[in-house]
C-alpha cells in the first residue's frame, strides 16, 4: 500500500497528488487528494481513497489500467483508510469513519469488495451501518487493517471497547492533574512500560472475524488471549495467554505463555501447551501445531489432540549449543513449511532437515552442512504468493561455509540428496530475488570493498555465467582511499573455543608492513568479514570502518563466546587471544592497538582495560561499568527493567545479585579501576535510555580520583546513540584526533592534552568545526 503515510491511521489527513507514469506510452495522469492507494496483484486495477478537506468528494474510487476508466465504489463525507488488496484475488478492503456532528468522536465500520470488475462485484461492510451485531460493548477499530479470509468467505477486522469520550466539563485541566507515576509492586508491567506503550495500548485491537453467510461476527482474542495471528490459510488463530507469567519474565527474562487453537470461524478455543517457553508455528494445512519443549520439537494433532514427539530419536539434535545465554536448551530455527503441512524443515545451525509431523521421519536435505561446517540459513522466496515452501519444486537457499565466510546460492531438487552451488563458492555476500513468473534473478553483490550494487545474474556450471549491472547506487566512493580487503584471523580462546575475527586491511596496505589497528567489540561479528560498510558519521564502530580504513588504519573484528556468569571475564578470554593472532599475521603493530565498543562492547571495554594492558588508548561508549546497580535499573526506551537482560539475555548471569554477589562483582569493570592503566574516553549522554548515565559518570569519577587518564563526552539531549548529525560529526573528529594521537605519534589537540574550560568552549566549537571542514575522509 503506498500514499500518504500518515493515511494509513486514523487521523484527519488530506490526500497529496498521485501521478500514474504509463512506461509504454510516456503519458502521465494526476489524481488529486490520494489518501491510500494499492495495486491489485495482477497489476490491472488501482485502488485508491480520496481524502479531500472537509471531506468533500471523499470516497473509494478503482481504477481499470487497461481502459482508465475510473468507477466510484464508496463515497460520502467520511474518512476512508487502510485500503489493501488480497494476494491472489480481484478483492480488496477498506475502513470508513463517520464523524459525529459534535466532532468528538469517529465510528468506524469495515467494508470489503469482491469479484472486482465482474458484472458480480459484490461489497459487504459490518460496523455502524451493518446489519451483523457486534460483540456487547465492542466496536470496529480504525487500528487494524480489515482484510479477505483466504476461502473469500469473510473478514478479518479489529475491534475494540466502545467507550464514549469524556464529558469536557468532566475533564482535569492541567491545573488540576496531579503529575503522579503510582508504582506498585503487583503491577504485571512496570509503570515505565506502560508509559512507553501507552499509545499501544490505546490503540490496541481484538481480532475478529466477519461472516456475512451468516451475518455473525467471531471474536477471537479477547482479554485473556490478547494476541493472535491467523494461520492455516485463515482457518485457525495461533493465540498466546502471558498473564499469569509477565511479571515473572519480567524479571528472569524466561517469555512464557499459555499456547491457544482458535478456530476463526466458530471462535472455539483449545488449549495446546501450557507455560511454553519456545517457539510455536501452526502447519499451513491447520491439521498440527508445532511447538518446543524440553529439547525436542512436539506436534500438537488437531484432531485428535494428541501430542507427538518428533525429532526424539533423530540422528541430531535440535538444541542449539552454539547459543551461551542463561536459557534452557534453546532450539535451532524453524526454516519453514511444506506446501502441504506434512512436514517442517527445521536447522541443526548447519543442515536443514525435513521432520514429519507423525513422529519417526528425518530427512536430511542438505546433507554435508554439519560435516562440512557449512550453514544453510535461509530459504529464498521464488514466488511472493507462496507463504510456504514446495518440496515439488526445487528449494533455493543461501548457504555460507563457516570457517571460510564464502557464501553461496544454493539449489535443492526434488528426490536429489544435497544442495548444489548455482553461484559457485565465492567471497561475497548474496541478496537474490528471482522474478515471480520468468527466470530471471537479481541481485546485490557485495564485498569488503564492493558496494551492494544490484546485478542481474544468470547461473550455469555451479557459478554466476553472467552478470549486468543495474545500479551505482554510491558513486561518491569514486576516488576515495579504500581498504585493500579483509583476511580472516583464527585463534583459540583461554578456554579452548576455537574462533575467528575478521580483519580489514587499510588503504595502499603493503605486505609486511605493520599498521596501527582498531579493535571493535561486541559479541560475533567474523560473519562480515565480506560486508561493505558505507562510510558515515556515527557513533557506532562498525559505521566507521571505512573512515579508519581510508585513514590508514586496520580495523579488527573478534568474536566473543561466553561462559555462564562471567560475561567479563568471557571477553578477557576471547579477545586477548584474538588479538595476539592478528599480530601474528604481520598487519597489526603491537605496539599500537586501540580498542573500541559501545553499549555492550563499551562494557566490555571498560572491563577489558582493568585486566590487560595490550592495548594503547580505548574508547567505552555507553558502557555498564557496575553490575549490581545496572541490574535493577530501568531500560528507559522500552521501559523494561533490566533483570531480565542481565539473567537471560547479554548477561548470562544466574539469578540476580544477592543470589550471585561474587559472579556480579567480579564482573563489574568499576572493581578493578584501580587496575586501569589505558587511557579511555567515555561516551555518554544524558539522556540515554538503553544504559543509564549513572554508569559511565560514576566510572569516570573513579578513576578521576585515582588520577587516571580519561576523558568523558557528554552530548546533552542525546540517547543510547548519537541522532543529531552536528554531534556525530563532532565526536568522530575527536575520535580521530584521538586515535593519531595516539596510535600514530601525532601531537595531542588542546582538548585532549589539557580539556577545555567551560567559558571557552564555545570557541573551541568554532574551532573544531573548522578542522572538520578541512578533512578529506571516506565520508
Amino acid at each position: 500500500m503506498g500514499g500518504n503515510p500518515i493515511g494509513g491511521g486514523a487521523g484527519r489527513v488530506e490526500g497529496t497528488d498521485l501521478l500514474l507514469h504509463e512506461l509504454g506510452t510516456n503519458a502521465s495522469f494526476n489524481v488529486g487528494n490520494v489518501g491510500d492507494f494499492a495495486f491489485d496483484d495482477k497489476g490491472r486495477w488501482l485502488s485508491y481513497t480520496i481524502d479531500a478537506r472537509d471531506q468533500l468528494g471523499n470516497g473509494v474510487q478503482l481504477r481499470d489500467l487497461a481502459s482508465g476508466t475510473v468507477k466510484s465504489i464508496d463515497a460520502g463525507k467520511a474518512l476512508y483508510r487502510r485500503l489493501a488488496w488480497t494476494d491472489s484475488f480481484p478483492a480488496f478492503a477498506y475502513l470508513k469513519g463517520t464523524i459525529d456532528s459534535a466532532a468528538t468522536d469517529t465510528t468506524w465500520s469495515a467494508a470489503a469488495v469482491s469479484r472486482v470488475g465482474t458484472p458480480t462485484q459484490q461489497m459487504i461492510s459490518v460496523g455502524s451501518s451493518g446489519s451483523a451485531a457486534l460483540p456487547n460493548g465492542m466496536e470496529v477499530s480504525p487500528e487494524r487493517t480489515p482484510r479477505w479470509l483466504e476461502q473469500m468467505d469473510g473478514i478479518a477486522i479489529g475491534l475494540r471497547v466502545a467507550t464514549p469520550p469524556v464529558p469536557k466539563s468532566e475533564q482535569l485541566e492541567d491545573d488540576d492533574r496531579p503529575s503522579l507515576i503510582l508504582w506498585h509492586s503487583k503491577d504485571a508491567r512496570l509503570q515505565s512500560m506502560q508509559i512507553v506503550q501507552e499509545n499501544a495500548d490505546k490503540s490496541f485491537s481484538f481480532l475478529a472475524t466477519y461472516l456475512p453467510a451468516t451475518q455473525k461476527v467471531v471474536q477471537l482474542t479477547d482479554d485473556v488471549v490478547r494476541t493472535g495471528t491467523l494461520g492455516a490459510r485463515d482457518r485457525y488463530v495461533l493465540g498466546t495467554d502471558n498473564q499469569a507469567y509477565e511479571r515473572q519474565s519480567s524479571y528472569d527474562g524466561v517469555q512464557r505463555r499459555d499456547l491457544y487453537l482458535i478456530d476463526a470461524r466458530t471462535g472455539t478455543r483449545v488449549l495446546v501447551k501450557k507455560e511454553l517457553r519456545g517457539t510455536s508455528s501452526l502447519s499451513p494445512d491447520g491439521k498440527a501445531v508445532l511447538f518446543w519443549d524440553d529439547g525436542n520439537f512436539h506436534a500438537y494433532d488437531v484432531a485428535t489432540k494428541a501430542i507427538a514427539n518428533v525429532t526424539a530419536g533423530a540422528p541430531v539434535s535440535f538444541i542449539d549449543t552454539e547459543d551461551d545465554h542463561n536459557v534452557d536448551r534453546p532450539s535451532t530455527n524453524i526454516v519453514g513449511w511444506s506446501k502441504d503441512g506434512r512436514f517442517a524443515l527445521i536447522s541443526d545451525n548447519y543442515d536443514v532437515w525435513r521432520i514429519g509431523m507423525a513422529g519417526k521421519s528425518w530427512t536430511n536435505l542438505t546433507v554435508n552442512g554439519r560435516a562440512t561446517r557449512t550453514r544453510y540459513a535461509r530459504v529464498i522466496n521464488t514466488d511472493p504468493r507462496e507463504r510456504n515452501i514446495d518440496l515439488a519444486k526445487p528449494v533455493y537457499m543461501a548457504a555460507m561455509q563457516a570457517l571460510t565466510k564464502k557464501e553461496a546460492i544454493v539449489r535443492i531438487d526434488p528426490a536429489k540428496a544435497g544442495a548444489v552451488a548455482i553461484t559457485g563458492w565465492r567471497d561475497a555476500r548474496h541478496a537474490p530475488m528471482k522474478a515471480r513468473d520468468a527466470e530471471l534473478w537479481v541481485s546485490s553483490i557485495q564485498t569488503s570493498t564492493r558496494f551492494p550494487d544490484y546485478w542481474r545474474v544468470s547461473f550455469g556450471n555451479g557459478a554466476i555465467a553472467d552478470s549486468t549491472r543495474l545500479s551505482e547506487a554510491n558513486p561518491n566512493l569514486n576516488g576515495v582511499a579504500w581498504s585493500a580487503g579483509s583476511r580472516l584471523v583464527s585463534y583459540v580462546t583461554e578456554k579452548g573455543d576455537s574462533l575467528q575475527g575478521a580483519l580489514y586491511l587499510p588503504a595502499g596496505y603493503e605486505a609486511g608492513k605493520k599498521y596501527p589497528t582498531l579493535v571493535f567489540i561486541y559479541e560475533l561479528q567474523s560473519d562480515a568479514l565480506n560486508s561493505f560498510y558505507s562510510p558515515n558519521f556515527s557513533s557506532s564502530p562498525n559505521a566507521l570502518i571505512g573512515v579508519h580504513n581510508s585513514r590508514g588504519y586496520a580495523v579488527f573484528l573478534p568474536d566473543i563466546v561466553y561462559k555462564i556468569n562471567d560475561p567479563g571475564m568471557s571477553a578477557v578470554w576471547s579477545v586477548v587471544p584474538a588479538v595476539k593472532a592478528a599480530i601474528k599475521t604481520g598487519i597489526v603493530d603491537s605496539a599500537n592497538v586501540g580498542l573500541h565498543g559501545h553499549s555492550w562492547g563499551g562494557y566490555q571495554t571498560a572491563f577489558l582495560i582493568g585486566q590487560t594492558n595490550i592495548f594503547k588508548s580505548a574508547v567505552a561508549g555507553a558502557p555498564l561499568t557496575d553490575m549490581v546497580s545496572m541490574y535493577s535499573s530501568v531500560y528507559w526506551n522500552s521501559g523494561s527493567t533490566n533483570q531480565g537482560i542481565f539473567q537471560s539475555s547479554q548477561g548470562r548471569f544466574k539469578g540476580n545479585f544477592l543470589d550471585n554477589k561474587d559472579a556480579y562483582e567480579r564482573n563489574s569493570p568499576n572493581r578493578f579501576a584501580d587496575k586501569v592503566k589505558t587511557p579511555l574516553i567515555i561516551l555518554h549522554d544524558d539522556k540515554d535510555g538503553a544504559v543509564d548515565f549513572n554508569q559511565g559518570i560514576t566510572f569516570y569519577n573513579t578513576l578521576r580520583q585515582l588520577d587516571k587518564d580519561v576523558i568523558l563526552l557528554e552530548y546533552v539531549g542525546e540517547n543510547h546513540g548519537l541522532a543529531q548529525l552536528k554531534n556525530r560529526k563532532d565526536y568522530d573528529l575527536r575520535l580521530m584526533e584521538y586515535w593519531d594521537s595516539y596510535l600514530k605519534g601525532e601531537k595531542a589537540p588542546e582538548w585532549l592534552a589539557k580539556g577545555i574550560p567551560r567559558l571557552k568552549l564555545e570557541e573551541h566549537l568554532r574551532e573544531q568545526k573548522k578542522k572538520l571542514e578541512g578533512k578529506k575522509i571516506a565520508m
